[in-house]
């Protein structure tokens, strides 16, 4: 889209500068012994002076997108209200002065009186719309308090949300929308959808199940919440899907939602919106101070001698000293210390008692003959 842009106003401007030679005054004309070499040095000038100015409305088209994506709807109502008006306003007290007869030598007045009234007016009536549009839409929407403190810069909008591959397969994304944690417009990008789509016709049973679960959480998602999720189609070009949803969240000025923390770092990086979900958990998570007593229930070996794994029941790994003789069996153990790593949350504890509280249940054995 953008190369294409270019080229119009590339193209534009070499027309416009062929063309313009025959609007010279004939004096200047006859001053050229070849008017071909004069047209062409023209278009090349009109061209190069087209191709700047597709480049500056490029970024200014940019700009624009950005402040309508993080724009208030209420906001950008009563500016586009007010900028319609004033554009009519413009064009109405215009026709008058374009059914003047002028001059041929004067008749470039039109078209820049037209082009000064139209800018006037409209940035008069865009203006207008901003100050005064938000009296005009209380009176329609008396109840509407939330978007006049956004419009005032008291609150901030709600964010679109892009949800990462990671926290779709996860599921845990559906309870943070049905407590009403996630607030604003949910994103699902088509890189996401293929990816899923590609996991779902895998060979590998895990991925397979990995992406028909994802697949499946997205159909309940758009029919429990329908229009609040959108699905982009817009292709962006990239290696994977990590730099495609990196550039859609550049773009749309929205926070990725990623259970993926090498994806959260590399956003953090590029200063964009984040939300991990591991991040989220932890924080919501119950802390445990040292002293503090667990009933647990030994699963496997550590790593040093002697030590003994359990698990809570978010999934925090405990480290328990002693209790390498205990796999399998349920026991209380004391807090210790805790340790904070990049991917989680490590416990040290050990145990209370040296006879574990439950014994596992044993299965009656034969009698011996």
């Amino acid at each position: 889209m953008d190369p294409l842009i270019l080229i119009l106003f590339l193209v534009s401007g070499v027309l416009v500068g062929w063309l313009g030679v025959d609007l010279l005054p004939e004096k200047l004309l006859h001053l050229v012994s070849t008017i071909g070499n004069v047209k062409l040095i023209i278009s090349i000038t009109a061209g190069l002076c087209g191709l700047s100015a597709g480049f500056l409305f490029q970024s200014l088209r940019e700009r624009v997108l950005q402040r309508i994506r993080t724009m208030p709807s209420d906001l950008l109502v009563s500016r586009a209200v007010g900028l319609i008006l004033g554009l009519l306003i413009a064009n109405l007290l215009l026709a008058p002065i374009l059914l003047l007869p002028l001059p041929w030598e004067m008749v470039f007045l039109k078209p820049l009186a037209a082009i000064l009234s139209n800018v006037f007016f409209g940035f008069i009536g865009f203006n207008l719309g901003e100050v005064h549009g938000r009296t005009l839409l209380r009176l329609f929407n008396p109840n509407s308090t939330d978007a006049l403190l956004i419009a005032e810069g008291i609150l901030t909008p709600a964010s679109a949300k892009i949800l990462d591959t990671s926290v779709i397969i996860d599921g845990r994304i559906q309870g943070l929308l049905k407590c009403g944690l996630l607030e604003g417009q949910v994103i699902i990008a088509q890189s996401v959808i293929d990816e899923l789509q590609k996991l779902s016709d895998s060979s590998n049973g895990d991925k397979r199940s990995k992406g028909r679960r994802g697949l499946k959480l997205l159909k309940t998602l758009r029919e429990k919440y329908g229009r609040r999720l959108v699905v982009n189609n817009t292709r962006y070009e990239g290696t994977g899907t990590d730099e495609r949803l990196l550039k859609l969240t550049s773009d749309t000025g929205g926070t990725l939602v990623t259970a993926d923390f090498n994806l959260a770092e590399i956003a953090q990086v590029k200063e964009l919106k984040t939300l991990n979900l591991s991040e989220l958990v932890l924080a919501l998570r119950p802390e445990v101070q040292p002293g503090e007593t667990l009933h647990l229930k030994i699963i496997r070996e550590g790593k040093e001698e002697n030590q003994g794994l359990a698990y809570l029941e978010d999934g925090t790994m405990v480290v328990v000293e002693e209790a390498k003789e205990s796999i399998g069996i349920e026991m209380e153990v004391v807090v210790t210390s805790a340790l904070q790593t990049s991917t989680g949350r490590i416990i040290f504890a050990k145990a209370k008692k040296k006879q574990p509280l439950r014994k596992p249940k044993q299965h009656p054995q034969s009698k011996h003959r």
